[in-house]
């Protein structure tokens, strides 16, 4: 049952907050660094100390493979400075190959454990132990939210070490034995406890995200999403930006009241959800003003015909009929803006004539289009 919560938890967490976990696990290379000095000390001691050559080859082994994990680790800092953005399906076979090389790091140092306990040389074999009981400490820290993978680098620390102390018959080496298996329950016992903490809080950190991200009164987004979705939206490709507003919302407001006027904006909300795609973006800005984001900007004057005729439509609010109109400036990147911050700006003043116009919508490229004409006619006419 643990193991389906965890399986559970772990696909509930969001693509971002997964990033955020495998950007943590490649955060740092210290750790990695300070395991490979401890296993090249203690091995070049016992080496030196006993003249074993599978001591000398396995510490030979732990520190190629510590240096193949920080080659991984640098790989995956410039690939996430690099466009495009990771998708989880990239996002996962970096995590795969962050826990294969913490497997086969936890694999070395407990065999090497295992042979120092053979040699039979105690202060070696106490230093052994230390680094796989150190390494064991940062698994339990750092793998916390990949708990399959802290089970199987903490029984490929032990595991070794505890079959060579439990075929030994005299009683020190038992005693060490289970010594080493009730140190790994304990650190799986800590491994569940922060799970259980990490996945609480991160259900709590997804919510506290979507409740900021939404209009408490209509539902859809809010205007911050603007300001983080949509430069990625534009960066996927051709998009369109419809910026709305309300005609003669003002009038039946005031003359119905302000809860009337809520269930308006709530239902001209819920005609833009009915409207846009999946992909789309419905925000609203404040007031009666509100931004649908098209992704299938080749339709995007088609779209803006489907808004009018959608908001224009009779309103029903407890009996009451309300007609509102709309007025729509509609932007297309790229040809009307290659920055978010150009598409709302254009389509803002599409608007503007939008609303000159008593309502309907008018495309940013027309205003493109009128002010490349004027300049010439008035040469023309000179």
């Amino acid at each position: 049952m643990f193991f389906n919560r965890m399986e559970s938890g772990r696909a509930s967490i969001s693509d971002a907050v997964y990033m955020e976990v495998i950007t943590g696990l490649h955060g740092t290379t210290v750790p990695n660094i300070l395991a490979a000095a401890c296993l090249a000390m203690v091995g070049a001691i016992t080496t030196y100390e006993t003249g074993d050559k599978v001591t000398a080859a396995l510490t030979v082994a732990g520190v190629v493979v510590a240096i193949v994990r920080l080659f991984e680790i640098v790989a995956f800092r410039r690939r996430l400075a690099r466009p495009p953005q990771f998708a989880r399906a990239e996002a996962v076979i970096w995590a795969r190959r962050y826990i294969a090389g913490t497997v086969v790091t936890a694999l070395v140092l407990g065999v090497f454990a295992a042979r120092s306990i053979v040699l039979g040389d105690a202060l070696c074999s106490v230093m052994a132990i230390g680094i796989g009981f150190g390494f064991g400490a940062g698994v339990v820290a750092r793998l916390a939210l990949r708990p399959v993978a802290a089970l199987l680098d903490l029984v490929a620390i032990a595991a070794p070490a505890a079959i060579v102390t439990f075929m030994q018959p005299d009683l020190r080496h038992v005693g060490l034995g289970l010594l080493i298996l009730m140190y790994v329950a304990a650190s799986f016992e800590m491994v569940r406890l922060s799970f259980n903490a990490s996945i609480n809080q991160i259900t709590l950190k997804r919510q506290f995200e979507q409740l900021s991200r939404l209009d408490p009164m209509t539902g859809v987004s809010n205007r911050s999403v603007l300001a983080t979705d949509l430069p990625q939206m534009l960066a996927a490709g051709m998009i369109a930006v419809h910026t709305l507003d309300l005609d003669r919302f003002k009038e039946a407001n005031d003359r119905f009241g302000h809860p009337v006027g809520d269930a308006l904006l709530k239902q001209v909300a819920g005609r833009l959800k009915v409207l846009a795609a999946q992909d789309d973006l419905v925000v609203r800005m404040g007031g009666d003003e509100f931004v649908l984001v098209q992704r299938a900007a080749a339709d995007a004057e088609a779209m803006a015909q489907r808004i009018v005729q959608s908001i224009s439509a009779a309103y029903d609010i407890d009996g009451q009929m309300i007609e509102l109109g709309v007025s729509i400036g509609v932007a297309v990147a790229p040809d009307d803006g290659r920055t978010a911050e150009a598409l709302l700006s254009r389509s803002d003043k599409a608007l503007y004539r939008a609303k000159q116009e008593r309502g309907g919508y008018v495309l940013a490229r027309e205003l493109r289009m009128a002010d490349k004409i004027v300049p010439s006619t008035k040469g023309l006419a000179a």
